[in-house]
């Protein structure tokens, strides 16, 4: 099992480094480490009691993981991996949201392992109509973008075919709001946001325009379930 999950983490690795190009910046940008013992923990993780546990979740993130404002995340369906270290990096304030980092001053890892569990079993949210056109989307997302100053790998390659998330640590995208995924990439883009581990999102987001990151958000939103 150890040899396996040596394997997966050696060939997601490989796979990043040519996002890099020499980009690291210095200081950490989480603290998490996806060893085999987490990723273990959180796979053993307790759903149910972490559905017990997120009751207090639900005033932003929707009872059943599907927000009731477009510009909040919705949590149903997504990778557990990610929603763990999401709330890891909360706590440890290596991701900066004033109102998340109370949320979870008192949480141990187990119940942020468990939280991301409960969220993990619930299904995508549904697909969501694009607002505009979707084209240039397309060829980011399943070819990329190589003749960029930085070229820009298939969105593909680590978010998968479906925006399932293939890698570890890598989120889901289908179904998710719109307006919040082009906050979020504009928070990349403008440096808000630092903790994507080797600044992979902040260097592919600087490399797009606004209008491309926006036609990428509705593509991600009719994806959903």
């Amino acid at each position: 099992m150890k040899m396996k999950m040596k394997a997966i983490l050696s060939v997601t690795a490989l796979t990043l480094a040519p996002m890099l190009s020499g980009s690291v910046q210095a200081g950490p940008s989480s603290n998490v480490a996806y060893t085999v013992d987490t990723i273990n923990m959180i796979k053993s993780a307790d759903a149910e009691a972490g559905k017990q546990k997120a009751a207090a979740c639900g005033s932003c993130h929707g009872a059943e993981g599907i927000a009731p404002n477009p510009s909040w995340p919705s949590l149903a369906g997504q990778n557990a991996n990610y929603t763990y270290k999401q709330l890891v990096d909360y706590k440890d304030r290596t991701r900066a949201d004033m109102m998340m980092m109370g949320m979870v001053m008192a949480s141990s890892q187990q119940d942020m392992a468990d939280i991301a569990a409960y969220y993990a079993t619930l299904p995508l949210p549904a697909a969501k109509e694009a607002s505009g056109d979707t084209s240039a989307a397309d060829v980011m997302v399943n070819r990329g973008a190589a003749d960029r100053d930085t070229p820009i790998p298939a969105c593909k390659a680590c978010h998968g075919r479906s925006g399932e998330g293939q890698w570890v640590g890598v989120p889901s995208l289908a179904g998710q709001n719109a307006a919040y995924t082009k906050g979020t990439m504009m928070k990349y883009k403008n440096g808000a946001r630092g903790n994507d581990v080797y600044s992979v999102m902040r260097n592919i987001a600087k490399s797009l325009s606004d209008d491309e990151i926006g036609a990428l958000a509705d593509y991600y939103a009719a994806m959903g379930n």
